[in-house]
């Protein structure tokens, strides 16, 4: 490769002919680390239609299913305290009704995660996809 010099003789100033690669392969090889630190990111999202908020009150409708967890981590269906053998159950019966019920989660804000992913991914794996999350109004 010919590298341009301050020395006058070298041969009537013609143009360089070849392109440095070197900032290209650089700037390549930085989006490709880029790309790969970002592509799992992209795929493990988890679809959420979060509600919105409105300033009238949510009308439970007989065909909505109240799910709620205390601090403990106790499931309740519709106010009765259920295990994960019975919630299923009650949630592959539920899928089964025309029209699906909407499944509302009142989830205390110290339970562990893991049982509110449990019982939303219960309620997936049976086909309820109508699921709501409950909260208090905030001050603004």
């Amino acid at each position: 490769m010919a590298f341009g010099g301050f020395n006058q003789n070298n041969g009537g100033g013609a143009p360089m002919a070849e392109i440095n690669m070197v900032p290209l392969i650089d700037v390549m090889l930085v989006l490709l680390v880029i790309f790969i630190i970002t592509a799992p990111l992209l795929t493990d999202a988890v679809k959420v239609e979060l509600p919105r908020a409105s300033s009238s009150p949510n009308i439970t409708r007989p065909e909505n299913v109240q799910v709620a967890i205390d601090a403990s981590g106790r499931v309740y269906w519709n106010g009765t305290p259920v295990d994960q053998p019975v919630w299923r159950a009650r949630m592959q019966a539920a899928a089964q009704q025309n029209p699906q019920p909407e499944i509302h989660v009142r989830a205390d804000g110290s339970v562990a995660y893991r049982t509110v992913a449990q019982v939303m991914s219960d309620a997936a794996h049976h086909g309820l996809v109508r699921i709501g999350f409950v909260t208090e109004p905030g001050q603004n």
